[in-house]
């Protein structure tokens, strides 16, 4: 690929992404310069953040423990894993949730506010993406096949959809929130539910369910601007993140329509990446079930990944559309 425009690739991340690392390795082999970055721990460790606004226009530095990087000189942003704003570890209570507060809106705002750099993806566009609700009605729009879907926290609409839908119907998480039961953390899967299952526990909060889809086997479709990427997941289980260690997968194409909707969702979301997941009936009819703006990829066959770091590298090395 041609060079593109000057300046270095700012990365957000925390230093244990070691998925990362596949897309710095070549955009290192290409010389292009990085700036590696945890905003969320590193400014408590010696880094330092200015940036300054008025008649003179906008300007800024990021000094870490390895260079000095002038903000107007930035050609991308990769927001991919950083760490969240919590405070300076020496900190406890209402002083370092003040400090972690400040950081966000402070620190975070600078961030996403880099005049001219390209974001992949824009964080403030990745939280828009990330709702479930708005998910499914985008892909709707976007013409999308999408299953009968039922959000709610009325036990006995909940029992009424899955009465509608003779018992087929499934649970599944609006946000992955750490939960723990004896200090051990779980993992709430999605899983089939029955109408004599549901309680008045629904109450409590809103809940997602869901025609089960009678599929074939899963996609994950990765796009990383109008490139797609789709890998097909046979698994034994309903949700096959459950145990990875079962699964098969191989590279699938994409059907024409599927390829134009998805980049239209993309579109409308404002995204440049996004990892899709779709169960595809034995018809050949593919279903959206999610979309994480900022999904894992790295766990797919060694020439789907390979693939998808070269197009982040483009992406993180051209720059903004001139």
């Amino acid at each position: 690929m041609a060079t593109g425009p000057g300046g270095s690739v700012l990365v957000l991340t925390n230093p244990d992404d070691v998925t990362t690392d596949l897309v710095l390795r070549i955009l290192a082999d290409r010389r292009v310069p990085v700036v590696r970055l945890d905003p969320g721990t590193d400014l408590h460790a010696g880094a330092a953040l200015t940036a300054a606004y008025g008649t003179g226009g906008q300007r800024g530095t990021l000094r870490t423990a390895s260079r000095e990087l002038d903000l107007t000189r930035v050609r991308s942003v990769w927001t991919r894993r950083p760490s969240p704003f919590d405070g300076p570890p020496e900190l406890d209570g209402q002083e370092r949730r003040f400090a972690g507060s400040q950081a966000l809106w402070g620190v975070g705002g600078i961030l996403a506010s880099l005049s001219g750099a390209h974001y992949v993806n824009h964080p403030w566009n990745n939280r828009a993406a990330e709702y479930k609700p708005a998910q499914l009605a985008t892909a709707r729009h976007s013409g999308l096949s999408v299953p009968d879907t039922l959000i709610t926290n009325d036990p006995r609409q909940a029992r009424e959809f899955a009465a509608l839908h003779a018992g087929a119907v499934v649970y599944k998480p609006l946000w992955n929130t750490p939960y723990a039961v004896d200090g051990r953390a779980q993992q709430v899967w999605v899983r089939e539910v029955r109408p004599h299952e549901i309680t008045a526990a629904v109450s409590t909060c809103p809940h997602l369910f869901q025609a089960k889809v009678e599929k074939a086997f899963d996609v994950r479709l990765t796009a990383v601007g109008n490139r797609l990427f789709a890998a097909r997941i046979d698994s034994p289980d309903l949700d096959w993140r459950q145990r990875q260690s079962l699964m098969e997968c191989a590279p699938i194409a994409v059907p024409d329509p599927v390829a134009r909707a998805v980049c239209a969702y993309l579109t409308a979301f404002r995204l440049t990446f996004g990892a899709f997941d779709f169960a595809v009936t034995a018809a050949g009819d593919w279903y959206f079930l999610e979309c994480n703006p900022n999904g894992q990829w790295a766990w797919q066959p060694g020439p789907i990944t390979e693939s998808i770091a070269h197009a982040i590298a483009d992406q993180l090395q051209k720059g903004p559309e001139l």
